[in-house]
């Protein structure tokens, strides 16, 4: 082989190439790749190749000892292409041992945006690790809530930014724990709040917001079980003090709320309980409501009738005009809680003015008024005494006495529905038009229906896929529901 100038450059260039391609192996590139065809280049220039000519070139007579130089430097292009195939098999294996290559990943609910239904979709994304004081929840369940509705609506205070996975209950099995993490073993049973991230196949919470299930309860009775009972309990026993032979009137008596409130007040001697709730409702929900109401009655007359005086306790989650209503209906030294505006939710998506006008309704309240009349106002919020007011220890105590009442049969959740992760859409459809009895259910490992599979396709967590325009799901028909 002649050292020409054009053998000495083709030499030079795939020296060059190959210690360009162990310094992109660092960065991640497809090394294996480019050093096979950069040693192909420096063998065809060597003439070792079997499909090339061979580069041939007269001596030069003023450098005799370029030919040897040639010869070294090849050898030394060549060393340094198996030396690259060699860290490439090396930093594999390496990647294979610490699973680099096989990041873990888990199905959730995203939540895109704000908006209407459209922006709800299930993707794959990273799988969570416990932190200090954490556990990891291999999820079974989730529970699915009205404020759920409003935080896709983004019809909250101080929204939180999307891309988000929605969900603040949830109940499964413990997977891992975090360092300092105590009180809890792999494999235990366990409900569990989480700051949102709780429809999803894993999940990871502080221990202080972890409880362990009762023998007896099923994963959709957990997951059903700590937003609406402790919410219940909070209010009837913590805020406004429920005894024996008192009264109460609870709005949206037939979902999750108003059934735990109405079994709670069965625990405690002749508590009257008014409900109201649609029509279809009244059936279902006989055996715990002692006066039905229709909630497009008028239900201040039906109440005054029934007890003149009016009630004692009055548990709102509609607020608008109802928080006059209810104010007028309270007994002296009788409390007015107010845990909710699901009146702001008329449409799919969030309304100003539905917003607006609730504002507009709500009675200015006149603490010399209040003084006056001997009534009692308040507000109540769950997630906020958790995650905001650290309050977790006070929730600890209730949940301790929920699940002692649950022990005794006195209590139990009632389950409206299970549904797919793929099935959100219609789920929180059917919250909506107020069309539940009880709570509905994220089942996990539950096989969506072909119908609901097709409406929701599984996408990367930037949530690629085109959307769905909003309304489509109207004239679908809903599949029938497990109870």
């Amino acid at each position: 082989i002649t050292a020409t100038p054009r053998v000495l450059y083709s030499l030079h260039y795939d020296r060059s190439v190959c210690a360009s391609a162990q310094s992109q192996l660092k960065l991640g590139v497809d090394s294996q790749r480019v050093c096979s065809r950069e040693r192909d280049r420096a063998r065809q220039t060597l003439c070792l190749h079997p499909t090339r000519p061979a580069l041939h070139s007269t001596p030069s007579p003023l450098c005799p000892g370029q030919p040897l130089a040639s010869l070294l430097m090849a050898s030394e292009v060549l060393d340094k292409s198996e030396e690259t195939d060699h860290m490439i098999e090396k930093d594999a294996a390496k990647e294979r041992g610490s699973g680099l290559g096989d990041t873990k990943e888990i199905r959730a609910v995203l939540l895109s945006g704000f908006g209407g239904l459209n922006k709800l979709r299930v993707a794959r994304k990273a799988m969570p690790e416990p932190l200090e004081g954490e556990l990891k929840i291999r999820v079974k369940a989730c529970g699915l809530n009205f404020i759920d509705l409003m935080v896709r609506q983004g019809n909250i205070d101080n929204p939180p930014k999307t891309p988000l996975v929605p969900g603040f209950e949830c109940s499964g099995i413990v997977e891992g724990l975090g360092d300092g993490a105590k009180g809890f073993e792999i494999g235990d049973r366990v409900m569990a709040f989480v700051n949102y991230s709780a429809w999803g196949e894993v999940v990871c919470t502080p221990v202080e917001f972890v409880y362990l299930m009762p023998d007896d309860m099923g994963f959709a009775e957990a997951a059903a079980f700590p937003m609406n009972f402790v919410t219940a309990y909070m209010m009837l026993f913590e805020v406004a003090n429920l005894r024996q032979g008192m009264s109460v009137l609870v709005h949206s008596a037939g979902g999750g709320v108003g059934q735990a409130v109405a079994q709670l007040c069965s625990t405690i001697p002749d508590v009257t309980v008014f409900g109201t709730a649609s029509s279809f409702k009244h059936e279902a929900i006989k055996d715990t409501i002692t006066h039905f109401i229709d909630r497009n009655a008028d239900y201040v007359q039906d109440v005054k009738r029934i007890s003149p005086d009016g009630v004692d306790i009055v548990l709102d989650c509609l607020c608008g005009e109802n928080t006059g209503k209810g104010l007028g209906l309270l007994k002296p030294l009788g409390t007015y809680i107010l845990y909710g505006s699901s009146n702001m939710v008329t449409g799919e998506t969030k309304s100003f003015f539905s917003f607006a006008k609730s504002w507009w309704q709500v009675e200015k309240v006149n603490p010399i008024k209040l003084y006056e009349e001997n009534k009692v106002i308040a507000g109540f919020s769950l997630l906020n005494l958790l995650f905001k007011q650290n309050r977790g220890a006070k929730v600890k105590a209730v949940m301790d006495k929920l699940i002692s009442l649950f022990n005794q049969k006195k209590i139990r959740p009632l389950v409206d529905s299970l549904w797919a992760l793929e099935e959100v859409k219609e789920a929180m459809q059917r919250i909506h038009d107020r069309g539940n009895i009880g709570k509905l259910i994220l089942d996990v490992e539950k096989t969506p229906t072909p119908l609901m599979a097709s409406d929701s396709t599984e996408t990367s967590e930037a949530g690629e896929e085109e959307e769905d325009h909003e309304g489509d799901n109207g004239n679908k028909e809903r599949m029938p529901f497990i109870q």
